[in-house]
């Protein structure tokens, strides 16, 4: 393989949050559902569910203001933001190659760059995820945590339980995105090549 189609789009520090994270979100799965199906236990008992929960989200929390922290100082972040114009015409172009192209063995419409490491999908739904969603579950997950702060009532209903409401749909969201993104790691030069370049930091193109 030529050096042009090895990109170095993955420092340590990502490869090493990447892996954390991962860790993290799967005890935060397993626990979650012990929890939220207590009776009968999924896997673990609730007391030791939640203390685990618990820590795990603590943990995460930590893992992204090191992410939020990575993506605001150095390059990473540029990856985030994307144009306006158009964006929407580039979105469908890339859902019909996942739709339609791929099956037809069709060139990427965007591929690999060092400019562009995520196409406009990629790029939508990693927003949506690390700048709505993780933040909607930390932050519901601190109210549970310390319920003192949440507020008593929100148009009739406890506000304890609508921020129970947004934990969970937070959470059972996060766990779409994390078995979709596993299936279209596998969407690569090879099947396993995404997954390799999380241990040495290169991408390799089509």
């Amino acid at each position: 393989m030529s050096n042009s189609e090895r990109l170095y789009l993955y420092p340590v520090w990502i490869r090493l949050w990447h892996l954390t994270n991962a860790i993290l979100c799967l005890v935060l799965i397993v626990t979650g559902l012990s929890i939220q199906f207590s009776n009968p236990s999924v896997v673990l008992q609730f007391k030791v569910a939640v203390a685990i929960h618990n820590i795990a989200g603590v943990l995460l929390t930590l893992s992204y203001v090191v992410f939020f922290l990575g993506n605001l100082f150095t390059v990473n972040g540029k990856y985030y933001i994307f144009e306006v114009k158009g964006f929407i015409t580039r979105l469908m172009k890339q859902f019909r190659y996942y739709t339609i192209g791929i099956f037809r063995k069709e060139t990427p419409p965007f591929p690999v760059t060092m400019e562009q490491k995520f196409n406009p999908l990629q790029q939508f739904s990693y927003v949506i995820l690390m700048y709505v969603l993780v933040p909607l579950a930390i932050l519901s997950g601190i109210g549970l945590l310390y319920p003192q702060i949440t507020v008593n009532s929100l148009l009739g209903t406890s506000g304890l339980n609508l921020t129970d409401l947004l934990h969970i749909t937070a959470g059972f969201l996060i766990t779409v995105f994390l078995c979709i993104h596993i299936y279209f790691c596998t969407i690569g030069k090879t099947s396993v090549s995404n997954f390799k370049s999380m241990i040495d930091g290169y991408h390799e193109s089509h």
